[in-house]
């Protein structure tokens, strides 16, 4: 098996193109041609992980948190994103990172996260803009079903927990061929009026380029009338950060007592208690103190995330608890996650799980 083929399955897990703008993700060092000899599942790509890998015999390594994140200009081993990529190098490994696009799942790493904590109900909590769009399109009668399937069969018309949605309406197109037109109905220079079905469907941006080369292979005009456009509708199962809620209330400190032991966090800071129970709860992994606002206008009642810094737990005003559990801690699970996806979709093949805690924040 070559790690492209590995690619194809991790890409399936997590869309290149849910991942943010700013991030680096997909295959950041190696050939993707190379024949793989097994697969090391870590949470951080770090030179004592190539360690591990070299010994394990696994030369693709699949992280969470992508090694190189900013241009390097010079390689020399002079830190420690310079000495694991020249290791990797050397040793003939590649490294392929996750990170945001696993982020902005649904199954990924906040549903593992909400998870961990018993969560119900749960849904995205920072709904992913400008990611949705919309194709009209135009066929003759006799066509409209076959191009309409087509979409469907891309990829297009898939609507939360609906799929093969489309609209359609009846019309009259017109047209008329120059002389280097090769008309499907009618002749050159001829003006046609036919009966036409107008095609609406939706779906992700990635998909664009699947869709309109279904919609002109299956369509049987010589030119296949079109529009595109951006909604402005946000996609309710992709984004960042999760929301739902516990079986039963809870009492703060009991929560986070509870917190504290389901994500075996070496301590939690949080804001003043707010004198209410814990039912509601927003969770974003990593990160997440930009997301402050969207858990409180979302009601919840505890807002568990990582790397606040002082003055951001002012902004809990009383209307939340507003916890700080972590950076590895609240993404801790992700990586037991990637393996135990890749060993259902790859049978017979090492899929390994690293041994090294990569966390760097250690605890008294």
């Amino acid at each position: 098996m070559k790690i492209k083929e590995i690619i194809y399955v991790l890409e399936e897990m997590a869309p290149t193109a849910y991942a943010e703008e700013f991030d680096n993700i997909g295959l950041l060092v190696g050939d993707q041609e190379t024949e793989a000899t097994g697969i090391l599942v870590c949470h951080d790509a770090l030179e004592a992980i190539i360690d591990e890998a070299i010994a394990k015999k696994c030369n693709l390594v699949v992280c969470f948190h992508p090694i190189l994140f900013s241009g390097l200009k010079k390689i020399t081993g002079k830190n420690y994103v310079e000495r694991a990529v020249i290791k990797a190098i050397k040793n003939d490994i590649a490294i392929y990172a996750v990170h945001t696009a696993l982020d902005n799942h649904q199954e990924g790493v906040n549903k593992i996260f909400s998870d961990a904590l018993g969560l119900i109900n749960t849904k995205i909590l920072i709904p992913k803009e400008q990611f949705i769009r919309k194709l009209v399109t135009y066929a003759p009668l006799d066509n409209a079903e076959i191009v309409r399937s087509a979409l469907f069969a891309a990829g297009a018309g898939n609507i939360g927990n609906y799929e093969n949605c489309s609209f359609s309406s009846t019309g009259t197109g017109t047209f008329r061929g120059n002389q280097n037109s090769n008309p499907v109905v009618g002749d050159r220079h001829e003006l046609v009026q036919s009966t036409e079905v107008k095609i609406e469907v939706t779906y992700e941006k990635h998909l664009e380029r699947k869709i309109l080369t279904a919609l002109f292979n299956s369509h049987i005009y010589e030119e296949v009338a079109h529009e595109i456009y951006t909604l402005q509708n946000k996609h309710q199962n992709i984004g960042l950060g999760m929301i739902g809620e516990l079986q039963e209330p809870m009492q703060e400190t009991e929560f986070l007592t509870f917190v504290k032991k389901q994500m075996d966090c070496g301590g939690i800071r949080h804001s003043s208690f707010t004198g209410n129970k814990i039912k509601k709860v927003a969770v974003l992994g990593g990160a997440g103190s930009f997301a402050i606002s969207n858990a409180i206008q979302a009601g919840a009642d505890a807002y568990l995330t990582a790397d606040l810094k002082y003055h951001q737990f002012y902004e809990a005003e009383n209307k939340l608890l507003l916890a700080d559990i972590g950076h590895f801690e609240s993404e801790r699970y992700t990586k037991n996650y990637i393996v135990e996806y890749l060993r259902k979709k790859i049978l017979n093949f090492a899929i390994i799980l690293s041994e090294e805690n990569s966390n760097p924040v250690k605890y008294l």
